[in-house]
């Protein structure tokens, strides 16, 4: 069995904002091997995040970010469970995050689901046009426009669409580990977003 040490659990600790004994527990669990606890310790995470996603979300923050050009704006609602942790430091960092993401990626829908069924029809038909263009096979066509379909949900849907800070994470993904972190289901639920064009 590893040694475990106060350094070590430490160290797990400011990788992952878990607390010391789950840190300790992780360690153990995991023979010492450090990427493997940070692994553990965020899949413990996200199913405790999962658990409390059904949890209702009626307290939160609005948010704005407004960028440095002055033409260019977004303003987000967040929700969370509780005023407590709608005024934590964690919530109001995930809320600015959120809203910056927004103004550079340009999200059109929230979540898939939120994707008008028109429109999906309509990528969906130029998505078969195109592969029959470049040639493809007509029984290879559904499972194309599955794949490109996916890529315009990346695009268009921001649950779906790459963390600006880290393309690794998807927002969906950055909004689970802070659930887990802070303990509280947390939703967004709606945003705008205004340009001036020039």
């Amino acid at each position: 069995m590893a040694n475990i040490t106060a350094a070590m659990v430490s160290e797990l600790r400011a990788r992952t904002s878990v607390g010391m004994m789950d840190c300790k527990k992780a360690l153990v669990e995991c023979g010492g091997d450090m990427d493997k606890a940070v692994d553990y310790l965020r899949e413990k995470g996200i199913a405790k995040a999962a658990k409390k996603a059904g949890r209702a979300a009626a307290e939160g923050k609005m948010f704005t970010y407004v960028h440095s050009n002055a033409k260019l704006a977004v303003l987000l609602e967040l929700n969370c469970e509780t005023d407590f942790v709608a005024r934590t430091e964690e919530f109001e960092t995930l809320g600015h995050e959120i809203a910056m993401h927004i103004a550079a990626a340009n999200p059109e829908y929230i979540n898939i689901e939120d994707v008008p069924a028109e429109a999906v029809e309509h990528e969906k038909s130029v998505i078969m046009a195109q592969a029959r263009e470049e040639g493809k096979p007509e029984k290879m066509l559904d499972k194309i426009a599955e794949g490109r379909l996916n890529k315009f949900y990346e695009e268009t849907c921001l649950m779906e669409q790459k963390y600006i800070r880290d393309p690794n994470v998807k927002i969906k993904d950055l909004i689970v580990e802070n659930i887990a972190k802070i303990g509280e289901n947390m939703v967004v639920r709606r945003f705008a977003r205004f340009a001036i064009d020039a």
